[in-house]
């Protein structure tokens, strides 16, 4: 009978995220699921601690203050070649998909990503796809965020975001003053 160290049980996970607020719910969302949580807020950062910490998982966004997400993979990977690695970004598009998969990363998520459905992810079985989120967001919710965060990127420029989301600037408006679709 192989005996395990607590250690060797332990769910280790890397968050690199810029956006402290999030990190913050992210890791205390992902510490009640059971996982053992270190944070960073850029590449280096992230580098450094992982390096320290010896992760198996890691939650990478991919737009951060000192450079791409993507740009820690390889480091990750030579860390530890069978971490489970996940992409987040608020800036989704194939390319950038397919950028992440090639990089290493099992799967691309769009912010605002669900908890659930990251450790759903990081958990799956290699090879399988992990099951599909118990209450997805609706497809008016997905594009009403789109259009917040957008919103917010442009520094709450409504000419600006409509030009970026290529939509006249009076039904941005009016999307703007309707609440958020459930």
């Amino acid at each position: 009978m192989t005996q395990f160290s607590a250690q060797s049980d332990e769910k280790k996970l890397l968050i690199v995220e810029d956006d402290k607020a999030f990190r913050t719910r992210l890791a205390l969302s992902m510490e009640r699921k059971g996982f053992t949580v270190f944070t960073a807020e850029g590449v280096e950062e992230g580098g450094i601690i992982a390096a320290d910490t010896n992760p198996q998982y890691a939650v990478l966004d991919m737009r951060l203050e000192d450079g791409n997400g993507l740009d820690l993979v390889p480091t990750l990977r030579q860390l530890r070649p069978d971490m489970r690695i996940v992409i987040l970004t608020g800036y989704g598009n194939i390319a950038s998909a397919v950028a992440a998969v090639k990089a290493g990363a099992v799967d691309y998520m769009a912010k605002p990503a669900d908890p659930d459905e990251i450790a759903n992810t990081l958990l799956a079985l290699k090879g399988s796809t992990p099951p599909p989120p118990e209450n997805p967001m609706s497809a008016d919710r997905v594009k009403w965020e789109h259009i917040q965060r957008v919103f917010e990127l442009c520094d709450r420029n409504v000419s600006e975001t409509a030009r970026r989301l290529n939509m006249h600037r009076r039904t941005l408006q009016r999307i703007l003053a309707k609440r958020s679709p459930l």
